[in-house]
Protein backbone atom coordinates (compact mmCIF):
# COMPACT_ATOMS: atom_id res chain seq x y z
CA UNK A 1 0.00 0.00 0.00
CA UNK A 2 1.56 3.51 -0.68
CA UNK A 3 1.87 5.59 1.64
CA UNK A 4 0.78 9.51 1.55
CA UNK A 5 4.90 10.49 1.47
CA UNK A 6 4.55 8.33 -2.03
CA UNK A 7 1.46 10.07 -3.08
CA UNK A 8 3.16 13.42 -2.17
CA UNK A 9 6.47 12.34 -4.33
CA UNK A 10 4.69 11.26 -7.49
CA UNK A 11 2.07 14.23 -7.41
CA UNK A 12 5.24 16.83 -6.81
CA UNK A 13 5.52 19.51 -9.56
CA UNK A 14 2.01 18.15 -11.55
CA UNK A 15 -0.18 20.63 -12.36
CA UNK A 16 -3.15 21.58 -9.80
CA UNK A 17 -6.46 18.71 -10.93
CA UNK A 18 -9.05 20.94 -12.30
CA UNK A 19 -12.37 19.60 -11.01
CA UNK A 20 -15.63 19.73 -12.53
CA UNK A 21 -16.35 22.80 -14.68
CA UNK A 22 -12.67 23.54 -14.49
CA UNK A 23 -12.59 24.59 -11.00
CA UNK A 24 -8.67 23.75 -9.79
CA UNK A 25 -8.12 21.94 -6.62
CA UNK A 26 -6.03 24.16 -4.77
CA UNK A 27 -4.75 23.61 -1.05
CA UNK A 28 -6.71 25.27 1.71
CA UNK A 29 -4.09 28.11 3.10
CA UNK A 30 -4.05 31.26 4.05
CA UNK A 31 -1.98 34.21 2.53
CA UNK A 32 -1.77 35.42 -1.05
CA UNK A 33 0.20 32.67 -2.33
CA UNK A 34 -2.03 30.28 -2.22
CA UNK A 35 -4.68 32.53 -4.02
CA UNK A 36 -2.17 32.75 -6.77
CA UNK A 37 -1.67 29.05 -7.47
CA UNK A 38 -4.77 28.94 -7.72
CA UNK A 39 -5.64 32.19 -9.77
CA UNK A 40 -2.50 30.40 -11.94
CA UNK A 41 -4.21 26.90 -12.39
CA UNK A 42 -7.29 29.08 -13.61
CA UNK A 43 -8.05 27.33 -17.32
CA UNK A 44 -7.68 29.46 -20.61
CA UNK A 45 -9.58 32.98 -20.47
CA UNK A 46 -10.02 32.67 -16.56
CA UNK A 47 -6.79 32.67 -15.27
CA UNK A 48 -6.42 36.68 -16.73
CA UNK A 49 -9.61 37.43 -15.38
CA UNK A 50 -8.88 36.12 -11.89
CA UNK A 51 -5.96 38.31 -12.00
CA UNK A 52 -8.00 41.26 -12.82
CA UNK A 53 -10.25 40.42 -10.66
CA UNK A 54 -7.65 40.20 -7.58
CA UNK A 55 -5.63 43.41 -8.71
CA UNK A 56 -9.55 45.28 -8.72
CA UNK A 57 -10.20 43.57 -5.00
CA UNK A 58 -6.41 44.71 -3.78
CA UNK A 59 -6.82 47.97 -5.11
CA UNK A 60 -10.02 48.38 -3.50
CA UNK A 61 -8.98 47.45 0.00
CA UNK A 62 -5.38 47.60 0.01
CA UNK A 63 -5.21 45.76 3.43
CA UNK A 64 -7.49 42.48 2.53
CA UNK A 65 -6.62 39.32 3.78
CA UNK A 66 -6.85 36.57 1.20
CA UNK A 67 -6.87 32.59 1.50
CA UNK A 68 -8.25 29.49 -0.32
CA UNK A 69 -10.81 27.33 1.24
CA UNK A 70 -13.01 24.73 -0.40
CA UNK A 71 -11.28 25.43 -3.91
CA UNK A 72 -11.64 28.85 -4.38
CA UNK A 73 -9.86 32.39 -2.83
CA UNK A 74 -11.48 34.22 -0.17
CA UNK A 75 -11.15 37.87 0.93
CA UNK A 76 -11.66 39.54 3.79
CA UNK A 77 -10.20 41.04 6.50
CA UNK A 78 -8.21 39.40 8.94
CA UNK A 79 -9.98 38.21 12.07
CA UNK A 80 -13.44 39.86 10.89
CA UNK A 81 -14.42 37.49 7.96
CA UNK A 82 -14.98 37.31 4.71
CA UNK A 83 -16.75 39.06 2.15
CA UNK A 84 -16.38 37.70 -1.08
CA UNK A 85 -15.08 34.85 -2.80
CA UNK A 86 -14.89 33.72 -6.58
CA UNK A 87 -14.48 30.17 -8.54
CA UNK A 88 -14.87 28.91 -12.03
CA UNK A 89 -17.46 27.15 -13.54
CA UNK A 90 -17.46 25.92 -17.09
CA UNK A 91 -18.73 28.43 -19.27
CA UNK A 92 -17.86 31.52 -16.54
CA UNK A 93 -16.37 32.66 -13.28
CA UNK A 94 -18.53 33.35 -10.62
CA UNK A 95 -17.97 36.15 -7.70
CA UNK A 96 -20.09 35.28 -4.71
CA UNK A 97 -20.91 38.20 -2.15
CA UNK A 98 -21.94 36.78 1.10
CA UNK A 99 -23.42 39.95 2.39
CA UNK A 100 -24.67 40.72 -1.11
CA UNK A 101 -28.70 41.56 -0.16
CA UNK A 102 -27.03 44.47 1.35
CA UNK A 103 -25.13 46.09 -1.58
CA UNK A 104 -27.03 48.96 -3.46
CA UNK A 105 -27.87 47.64 -6.26
CA UNK A 106 -28.15 44.05 -4.75
CA UNK A 107 -26.24 41.46 -7.72
CA UNK A 108 -28.43 40.05 -10.11
CA UNK A 109 -28.00 36.47 -9.38
CA UNK A 110 -29.67 35.21 -6.26
CA UNK A 111 -28.35 32.20 -3.88
CA UNK A 112 -30.40 29.51 -1.92
CA UNK A 113 -28.42 31.36 1.12
CA UNK A 114 -30.43 34.33 1.87
CA UNK A 115 -27.70 36.86 1.85
CA UNK A 116 -25.78 35.46 -0.79
CA UNK A 117 -25.75 37.37 -4.18
CA UNK A 118 -23.90 36.17 -7.39
CA UNK A 119 -22.38 38.19 -10.65
CA UNK A 120 -21.43 35.67 -13.20
CA UNK A 121 -18.73 36.50 -15.66
CA UNK A 122 -18.69 34.96 -19.20
CA UNK A 123 -15.71 35.77 -21.32
CA UNK A 124 -17.37 37.86 -23.64
CA UNK A 125 -19.12 39.81 -21.37
CA UNK A 126 -17.67 43.40 -20.32
CA UNK A 127 -16.49 43.53 -17.45
CA UNK A 128 -18.28 47.05 -15.61
CA UNK A 129 -15.02 47.80 -12.87
CA UNK A 130 -16.96 50.52 -11.51
CA UNK A 131 -19.34 48.54 -10.65
CA UNK A 132 -17.47 45.80 -9.44
CA UNK A 133 -15.10 48.22 -7.39
CA UNK A 134 -18.81 49.67 -5.80
CA UNK A 135 -19.69 46.38 -4.71
CA UNK A 136 -16.29 44.92 -3.45
CA UNK A 137 -16.20 48.44 -1.36
CA UNK A 138 -19.36 48.34 0.05
CA UNK A 139 -18.93 43.94 1.02
CA UNK A 140 -15.90 45.30 2.94
CA UNK A 141 -17.19 47.58 4.89
CA UNK A 142 -19.96 45.04 6.15
CA UNK A 143 -19.57 42.64 8.73
CA UNK A 144 -17.52 39.63 7.28
CA UNK A 145 -18.81 35.63 7.23
CA UNK A 146 -17.21 33.70 10.07
CA UNK A 147 -16.40 30.27 7.92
Amino acid sequence: MPTSRNNADKNAGSEPKLLSGGNPQIPKGAGDGPVQAYIAAMPEWKRSLGERLDRLIVRTVPEVHKAVKWNQPFYGHDGEGWFLSFRCYTKYVQLQFFRGTSLDPVPPKASKHDEVRYVDIREDDDLDEGQLRSWIEQASNLPGEKM
